[in-house]
This record gives structure tokens, C-alpha cells and sequence, in this order.
């Protein structure tokens, strides 16, 4: 091993899990092997193709060499930042302390930088995306969890409470990822029981020290139920203007655009004014990767100006909303038809089904093809992916390994 490499940093595996699993189910698939593969993160077709929206590449074929070549601003441009947060919120008038980043992970790694301490701990969801463990590793700082509501079952608000207030006790200082509405990878959002619970704990908490609520709205476009999204949009812009708990969003371009690798996003607190919140945000982007690519935000603002392409877009957003709805019903039927509990999808690309034993199952699940991502509390199950006449394969297979 070349010694140069600091000791901290020589047990790493050679790829991202979630990533390696993906490789060995392609590399299967090349030498002939019939696999169904469930651990894609990207939407694809029923050919098994990767979606690129018609609207978005016409406007990306259209852009000019100003708007592609030369230097954003080092927070991005601030017309894409107000246009990125209007998507989300229509009736602010501006994006708040906000910057660029390379995609909603480049917001999320952004924030821990700016609002916890390096050996702090951060707060999210269980189950959560595998990354975020990683991201807070990255930036020395430990990861804590409290639980998702399982399918038809209430928020363990007391749960939540101890959690955040042994956080509180033990840091001064809190910041919780929130993965919602459409979770990844429940693919379930909270109810607005849930999520007032939810609030009204933070606003508590918020007496004791500083409570950051930073919201992860990767898949809000992918949804069974697009009244409920805006709904909880709301509620959290309310709590954002109250001013107590600060409030932000990492927002991506990636799945909302299918613009995975041009790398856009933001890092936005809408609600706040603060200069030193926008300095320090600058500052972070500077040390960072200095200035993000100009060509996604310049593709949002001709999309921002251009109402029949948002209007087109909507349009195959509802589309492909309801082909995930329709493997997320066949899946569902699939899973009861082998005497398995429903998962009952609302958004997102993914669901969980449960696993006593998660990494055995996935091990066992390789031998009947089916390749799936093992997480603490189950097996992300990617219907990006997964096709619906592909469903009763899988309840198949996941029956005869549990039965094991």
C-alpha cells in the first residue's frame, strides 16, 4: 500500500456499495444470466433504457456557448437560484442565503460544514439514503437516527424527542436531514398528523439552541399524490417563516430534470436574510469546487422563462408518475399474492421491504438473479427500475428466501 496515504484512509472499499452491487448485476447480465435489477438509482424505460426528458434536452440542445462556457458566479447565478427555489415555493420572491452546488449532494455535504461542528452528530431518518452516512463521515461527524412511520402506522414522536433532546444536551446544537415528502427509500411521505408532530417538536427544541431543519427534495416531481407534496410544502415553508428553526432545502437537478450528470443543485434557506449564513455559504462553495456548472442553471432559467416547456415538462412528469405508480400497484399485488405485506408507495423511486436479515436476503436473492441494496431495515427496492410485469419474479424470489 502506497505509504503515503494517511492510515485513516486505507480501509475504504473500492466502491460505493450501492454502485458495486449495480456493476455485478451488469456484469451477470453481460455473460447471459437472466437478472432483475432493482438497485438502479436512475429512472429507467421498460426497454430497460435510461429516461431523459424530451422537454429538458430540447432546451439543453439550445443553449449557447455563453451560457455554457464561461464562469458561473461562485454561489451561482442568483436568477437560478430564485427561479430553483420558485419550483418549490411559487409565491417567494427570492432564494434567501443560497448558493449552487453540485447536485442535492453537494448541498447536503454544504451544509454540514456551515451549521454542525466537526465530531457533532448529525440527525435523519431510519431507513435513509446509504450517502448520507458517508457525507457526514467525510466531514468528521457522526450520524444518528430516529425512525421513519412504518406503512400504516403514526410518527413515534417519543422517540423523536429523546433523540433530538439528547442531541440537544449532549452538542447545543441540532440539525436534522428530513428526506420528505417522498422518502427515499420508503418511497412513503408523512402524514400531515406526522408532520406536524414533527414541527412542533423541532419548534420546541429550538428554545434550547439552534435547530437546523434542512430538507432533501430530491424526487418531489415522482408522486402518486402531487396535492399532499404541495401541501407539506407549505407546512414547511410556515415553519420556515417563523423564523425559529432554520429552515433550508437541498434541491437537485438530477432526477427532476433527468440531468444526473450535468451536476446542478442548490444549497437554499429561503427564509433567511442573514448576511453571514450567504458569506459563510460563498466561502464554503470557494473552498470547495469554487464555481458550479453554468450550464444547468442556465438551462433552468430558459425553462423559468418559457411557460410551454414547463408545461410540456409537467406533462411527462405526470407520465412517469403514474408508470411508477403502476409497478409500485403491481409490486404491491405481487408481494400480497405471496402472502407479503404491501409497501404502499406515495413517491420517489424506491420502496423497502422488509428483511430479518437484510444482507442475507440480498446474498439470496443473487441466486435467483435479483439484485437488490441491503439497508439496516430492509432491501431498497429501485421501481425506477423494476418493471411491472418484472414484480411477481420478485415477490417470488423474496418469499423463497424469507421462508429460508
Amino acid at each position: 500500500m502506497t505509504e503515503q496515504l494517511i492510515p485513516t484512509r486505507r480501509a475504504f472499499p473500492a466502491d460505493d456499495p450501492i454502485f458495486a452491487l449495480n456493476a455485478e448485476a451488469q456484469r451477470r447480465k453481460a455473460a447471459g444470466d437472466a437478472i432483475l435489477n432493482a438497485t438502479v438509482g436512475a429512472l429507467l424505460d421498460e426497454a430497460g433504457q435510461l429516461v431523459v426528458l424530451d422537454t429538458v434536452m430540447d432546451l439543453w440542445r439550445g443553449l449557447g456557448a455563453m451560457e455554457v462556457a464561461p464562469y458561473a458566479p461562485i454561489a451561482g447565478d442568483p436568477a437560478f437560484l430564485k427561479a430553483l427555489v420558485q419550483r418549490h415555493w411559487p409565491r417567494l420572491d427570492g432564494p434567501g442565503a443560497a448558493c449552487a452546488t453540485p447536485g442535492g449532494s453537494g448541498a447536503l455535504s454544504l451544509s454540514l460544514r456551515n451549521f454542525l461542528e466537526p465530531g457533532q452528530t448529525l440527525l435523519t431518518t431510519a431507513p435513509y439514503w446509504g450517502p448520507y452516512a458517508t457525507m457526514a463521515a467525510e466531514n468528521g461527524m457522526g450520524l444518528a437516527t430516529a425512525p421513519w412511520p412504518a406503512a400504516g402506522q403514526v410518527l413515534d414522536a417519543a422517540a423523536w424527542e429523546r433523540t433530538l433532546r439528547a442531541l440537544m444536551k449532549a452538542q447545543g446544537r441540532v440539525m436534522v436531514w428530513l428526506n420528505d415528502p417522498c422518502h427515499n427509500p420508503s418511497g412513503r411521505s408523512l402524514s400531515a398528523a406526522d408532520r406536524a408532530a414533527l414541527l412542533g417538536l423541532l419548534r420546541s427544541l429550538a428554545g434550547q439552541g439552534p435547530v437546523t431543519l434542512l430538507l432533501d427534495l430530491a424526487y418531489l416531481d415522482y408522486t402518486r399524490e402531487p396535492e399532499a407534496v404541495a401541501e407539506a410544502l407549505r407546512d414547511y415553508a410556515a415553519l420556515g417563516a417563523q423564523g425559529r428553526v432554520l429552515v433550508g432545502a437541498s434541491m437537485s437537478l438530477s432526477k427532476s430534470m433527468t440531468l444526473y450528470g450535468a451536476r446542478g443543485g442548490a444549497l437554499a434557506f429561503p427564509w433567511c436574510a442573514d448576511a453571514a449564513v450567504q458569506a459563510a455559504l460563498t466561502q464554503s462553495c470557494r473552498g470547495t469546487w469554487s464555481n458550479c456548472a453554468r450550464a444547468p442553471q442556465a438551462l433552468l432559467l430558459r425553462l423559468a422563462q418559457d411557460g410551454k416547456a414547463q408545461a410540456r415538462l409537467a406533462a411527462e412528469h405526470r407520465h412517469w408518475s403514474e408508470v411508477l405508480a403502476a409497478r409500485a400497484l403491481a409490486l404491491d399485488a405481487a408481494l400480497v399474492a405471496e402472502g407479503m405485506e404491501a409497501l404502499h408507495w406515495q413517491g420517489g423511486f424506491f420502496v423497502t421491504a422488509p428483511a430479518a436479515d437484510p444482507e442475507a436476503a440480498c446474498e439470496g436473492l443473487k441466486a435467483h438473479g435479483v439484485f437488490t441494496v441491503p439497508l439496516p431495515q430492509g432491501l431498497r427496492v429501485g421501481l425506477c427500475g423494476l418493471r411491472a410485469d418484472e414484480a411477481p419474479r420478485f415477490a417470488r424470489a423474496l418469499r423463497q428466501v424469507a421462508s429460508r
